[in-house]
């Protein structure tokens, strides 16, 4: 007989329930006026990490969340049970530089990935980077790898704490041996090896020292660093005359193109090219309209592959003959389902395409030929097939709701898959099932979801439900797998994705559906997803939860808003909050193509109408709700969450907790295994724990 771990814990959630004493946070008289609106700031302080005041503010609700959560009983066993499911080898794709194939690890709870590497396909694995010796704690991972050509030389990155900021690091993979390079203040970069070093690109050192994780990034510059020099030393390659602009650089694996990128002035790039011998100094543009997107993919000879969307909502691959002054034609044109990745290998194409949020995968030549389709294990999500032009083996990774990620060997030459590598996950996929719903929104339109549950629960209204959004920046939330997830399913938790308006998953009218002046619609489909799940009995208002980061923070901070009475938890996420000043801090100005700013009339309306921090209103009964962020996210600054958590502990009326979760030493995601195990045990603990709900595990 299995043993079973059961907690009652009613009668201790009768007597918790009280009125929580939160840290008082001054009001100022601060105002500022948009177009004849004058709109109070009382929290503006708190956008200075460095005061005393605000980290007085912070280490008090750090303690009054601390006591919350250590008094739910069942929030260590939570962990443990995370724990127990992560706990077992989790690999990344194998890819080949030089002689040697390298692949990610982790063997169950490492804090972070590490880099092996064996000599061809049969040769023993052996560590080559380890970033767990890197700290103590495990707070410093590898974020970046840049071989050279022959594979000789690796320039690789690494974050502190979970920042954006990265620091750049060479070695010779033949020896080990670690040069003295070492480079600063890099963001949004790799390395693009050619000749004697690599370009790069990088920010200036910040003016204000401590606010390295806050101040606005301007003058994105890209450099060409020499091994072995100081960086110091480093020449200037370009730099753009707006100051609002990412700029970077690739080169074609046959470097005969370099290719310089230009974004953040719209929702696509610029694209241009020069040759890297003989070409002259100027680049040629192939694109400059930063509405549209272009990417490019490989080249046959001065032919180059790109990606684009121009004139394609649904994307599509083109070729632009260099030898013929950029002439343009369609290899791949735009089709039915939407274009989600073009990859290349083998000398073959390979497009996935995402159909109702599933992929398929299609294989072409160089000519732009259909040879075959790839098949796939199930409905689901697929990555990988990217490679060498002589490579004879590609590999690609297959995952589901509940298909743990699993890795395949595909032969080029026949087109077949084999299995390479199984997920050892305890987990067993007949026990659960996943249905694809499709909901009506506020304006009728189609809206795909996706409901993860044990198999066989009643729909009687009493089902804890988590429903997870994201709804911006033509980002698509594909079906993945997720160890940590299983205890919540395993309670008998219902896991819900809605596929929002704003994202990807039916090309750009998709996007543009949910920006700008469409905003709205994206709430109003989260809304109409939680109506959905209630009217039909999957759950009710008490035990529904809602949950979504960065721009899904946004999201669950806006609809708590606008419908209070519908949620029963909310955990917005390192949340974009203050709609108003959002484009003051890092690169928050990058998200005025999906939002717009307050700079602009028209736009201040529409964003002071849904921003979570100016739409709380005082004496309303808001749902049970957990704010997280980190100090040093420097993509969305904590000061978001910050006057958000304080305004809201202000209007809040009732006994529903409403509480800020800040981590140390984490970023705009978790820094580490571990801080992501305890994130994830805390924020089960506390939906479950305010849905009045006692979980038995197994």
């Amino acid at each position: 007989m299995k043993k079973v771990f059961l907690l009652f814990v009613f009668c201790f959630l009768a007597g918790y329930a009280q009125t929580i004493k939160y840290p008082e946070a001054r009001k100022t008289e601060q105002t500022d006026n948009y177009f004849g609106t004058v709109v109070a700031d009382p929290y503006r302080w708190l956008e200075d990490e460095t005061s005393a005041e605000t980290k007085e503010w912070i280490s008090q609700q750090v303690g009054t969340t601390e006591e919350y959560l250590a008094a739910i009983p069942y929030r260590n066993a939570i962990k443990e049970k995370i724990e127990s499911y992560m706990n077992y080898p989790r690999y990344g794709l194998p890819f080949r530089e030089g002689k040697h194939y390298y692949f990610y690890k982790n063997d169950g709870l490492q804090n972070q990935f590490v880099l092996y590497r064996q000599e061809g396909l049969d040769g023993k694995p052996e560590v080559f980077l380890d970033p767990n010796t890197f700290s103590e704690d495990g707070t410093v991972g590898l974020r970046s790898l840049s071989f050279s050509k022959n594979g000789n030389l690796l320039a690789y990155g690494i974050s502190r704490g979970g920042a954006d900021w990265r620091e750049l690091f060479v070695m010779d993979t033949r020896t080990g041996k670690k040069y003295r390079d070492s480079l600063a203040w890099v963001k949004f970069s790799g390395a693009a090896w050619f000749g004697n070093g690599f370009y790069y690109s990088r920010y200036d050192a910040p003016a204000d020292s401590g606010k390295q994780y806050s101040e606005k990034n301007k003058n994105h510059k890209i450099y060409y660093h020499i091994l072995g020099e100081n960086q110091s030393q480093d020449k200037l390659y370009h730099q753009d005359t707006s100051s609002l602009i990412f700029n970077s650089v690739s080169i074609s694996d046959d470097e005969r193109f370099i290719y310089l990128f230009k974004s953040g002035q719209g929702r696509g790039n610029g694209l241009y090219y020069r040759k890297l011998r003989g070409g002259g100094r100027d680049f040629i543009p192939i694109n400059k309209d930063m509405a549209v997107r272009y990417s490019p993919v490989d080249n046959e000879g001065d032919i180059i592959i790109v990606y684009t969307n121009h004139n394609a909502p649904n994307g599509k691959v083109i070729a632009v003959n260099t030898a013929k002054k950029g002439a343009v034609s369609d290899l791949i044109p735009e089709q039915e389902y939407v274009l989600d990745g073009v990859t290349t290998g083998g000398g073959k194409i390979f497009v996935t395409y995402m159909a109702d949020v599933k992929h398929i995968v299609k294989v072409y030549n160089y000519k732009g030929v259909f040879e075959s389709e790839v098949t796939l294990p199930d409905p689901g999500t697929v990555s990988g097939f990217d490679g060498k032009k002589d490579d004879k083996v590609l590999f690609y990774s297959f995952t589901s709701f509940t298909y743990p990620n699993t890795i395949f060997r595909y032969d080029v030459k026949t087109g077949t898959s084999e299995l390479f590598k199984q997920s050892e996950v305890k987990f067993n996929p007949e026990d659960y099932v996943t249905e694809q719903v499709f909901y009506q929104s506020k304006d009728g339109t189609k809206i795909p979801m996706f409901i993860v549950h044990k198999k066989g629960i009643k729909l009687d209204g009493t089902n804890p439900a988590l429903l997870y959004g994201y709804g911006g920046f033509n980002v698509a939330l594909n079906p993945s797998f997720s160890a940590s997830r299983i205890p919540w399913l395993e309670l008998g938790g219902i896991y819900v994705m809605a596929n929002l308006r704003g994202g990807s998953e039916y090309g750009e009218k998709w996007h543009e559906g949910g920006m700008l002046l469409n905003k709205q619609n994206v709430f109003d489909d989260f809304i109409a997803a939680a109506e959905y799940l209630i009217n039909n009995k999957y759950t009710s208002p008490e035990r529904l939860a809602i949950q979504g980061g960065s721009n899904g923070g946004l999201l669950v901070g806006a609809v708590m808003c606008q419908r209070p009475e519908l949620f029963g938890v909310a955990i917005p996420e390192v949340g974009v909050m203050d709609m108003l000043r959002y484009h003051k801090f890092t690169i928050g100005w990058n998200w005025a193509s999906d939002y717009g700013t307050s700079d602009d009339s028209v736009n201040f309306v529409n964003l002071y109408n849904y921003s979570p921090l100016h739409n709380l209103k005082d004496g309303v009964k808001y749902p049970s709700t957990l704010v997280t962020t980190a100090d040093r996210d420097d993509r969305v600054v904590p000061a978001h969450s910050y006057k958000f958590a304080a305004r809201l502990q202000a209007a809040h009326k009732g006994d529903n907790p409403v509480l800020i979760r800040i981590d140390t030493k984490s970023g705009h995601g978790a820094s580490s295994t571990t801080k992501g195990i305890e994130k994830t045990a805390d924020i089960y603990s506390f939906i479950l724990y305010n849905m009045n709900f006692t979980p038995e595990f197994r």
